[in-house]
């Protein structure tokens, strides 16, 4: 099964570029692909393509969006797992259903919070690999200290790792030296 990430930001920012390594990291670079990429900076994390998923013929294929209906199961078997690569909004704008438009394909969710995408790999593939979502441990907010007195709140869903929020190699440095917010 292939993980696809269909990039809907108007440019590959440095965050994205973070999230997308850790989660080449976390399927193989074998079972990612990107789409709607114009540039060549994820070569070495996955199979990248300028086309939107929209365009591409993929059969047996799964959107994942936390307001479709039906849980993702173990039980699902699909052979693409789709997911955006979107900036999330709160509240959240439906964006999913908006730019992700696959004939045929079939949508599940992982409960109602927005995950940023790594975790949403990462959640997908524990349970496509037999786990249940209730095994896992999440933090919804999380607060990162940037410098003394002042943080950044992620309003998003992450799991815990070893009582850690899993984030990607690098993030926490990038929030620290990233110019305005």
């Amino acid at each position: 099964m292939k993980f696809v990430i269909e990039h809907l930001e108007e440019q590959l920012y440095e965050w994205c570029i973070l999230e997308y390594k850790h989660i080449s990291k976390i399927v193989g670079k074998d079972n990612l692909i990107f789409t709607n990429v114009k540039s060549d900076k994820l070569l070495d994390f996955g199979e990248v393509t300028k086309e939107s998923v929209n365009d591409l013929d993929f059969k047996k294929v799964c959107v994942l969006d936390p307001f479709a209906e039906k849980e993702l199961s173990c039980d699902d078997k699909f052979d693409y797992i789709v997911l955006g690569g979107i900036l999330g909004d709160e509240p959240m704008q439906r964006r999913t259903e908006k730019e992700i438009k696959i004939k045929e394909a079939v949508s599940r969710n992982m409960g109602a919070d927005q995950m940023s995408t790594d975790t949403a790999v990462y959640v997908a593939k524990h349970i496509i690999d037999g786990g249940k979502l209730s095994d896992i441990k999440f933090k919804d907010e999380i607060e990162i200290e940037i410098a003394e007195g002042e943080s950044v709140i992620l309003p998003f869903r992450y799991v815990l790792l070893d009582g850690k929020p899993m984030l990607p190699d690098g993030f926490v440095e990038f929030l620290k030296t990233r110019e305005g917010f």
